[in-house]
């Protein structure tokens, strides 16, 4: 526990250096971030005009989409946020600086979080709660205790699978010394087809993002739950199981740090 905690302070104090770092350039922080709420807002705009000609999409209605995507926005942005680390690991092999990480007296995957906190995605989390708002307002969800405890869990289960995929992408380095583009298909592609409840893409998509990468349990099935189509409490804890998928993709970081040898840089 006191070792956990250690942990904790160190990665607070990695957060502090890199908010304190964005700061030093405020304009070039508030041109991202709002670079960042205009590219969602285009998605936004996509869903708004198709919407214009179809009333229902697979009987979900436009709040209805609009609160499933907002959330699965927030899933992606807080682990692009927090996991951002992962994504530039690429640069970190090449160059030699992974050697200089295992030699310090820290877990390499907490320096590597620590490396990097894109503070700047906050324009896309404020994007994802305007949407969120809306989609509240007019879903017409009745809220209670269990339904925000629900979210509550989407954003925790969502967080964990997208950096658990953000995980995947660092470890393939390992074996390539490079990043490898496709990885962008489960990650920025998901955020994408998130606009739409998983369900709508078919039974074979649902199977895969159910058992294979676990969109669906962060997404699709707890959005039954919140709109009372499906009223089982497993529900609920449905995304919390979707915290499982950082065990293989753990499992292939360690595989890969045992692997690794340094490119000389």
């Amino acid at each position: 526990m006191d070792k956990l905690c250690r942990g904790l302070r160190l990665y607070r104090h990695y957060i502090s250096i890199n908010i304190r770092s964005a700061m030093q350039y405020k304009m070039s922080f508030f041109l991202t971030a709002v670079g960042q709420f205009l590219v969602s807002f285009n998605v936004f705009l996509g869903i708004f005009f198709m919407f214009q000609r179809f009333s229902r999409v697979e009987g979900f209605t436009y709040s209805e989409v609009l609160l499933g995507f907002s959330i699965i926005l927030m899933e992606f942005s807080l682990a692009e946020m927090s996991a951002r680390g992962f994504d530039l690991f690429p640069r970190t092999v090449r160059s030699g600086e992974f050697d200089r990480i295992l030699v310090r007296p820290r877990n390499e995957i907490l320096q590597v979080l620590g490396s990097k906190f894109e503070l700047t995605r906050f324009g896309r989390m404020l994007q994802a709660l305007v949407m969120f708002v809306y989609g509240i307002a007019k879903s017409g969800v009745t809220w209670n205790a269990s339904k925000v405890v629900t979210v509550l869990f989407m954003l925790i289960g969502g967080t964990a699978v997208f950096s658990g995929l953000f995980l995947i992408y660092a470890a393939l380095c390992f074996f390539t010394l490079d990043g490898l583009e496709f990885m962008n298909v489960f990650t920025d592609g998901a955020r994408e087809f998130g606009k739409y409840p998983v369900g709508v893409y078919g039974k074979k998509i649902l199977l895969f993002s159910t058992f294979v990468v676990p969109y669906a349990l962060i997404q699709y099935y707890p959005l039954l739950y919140l709109l009372e189509r499906r009223t089982e409490p497993i529900y609920i804890v449905l995304p919390l199981l979707a915290c499982l998928f950082l065990l293989p993709a753990y499992g292939l970081w360690r595989f890969g740090v045992g692997r690794y040898q340094s490119s000389g840089s």
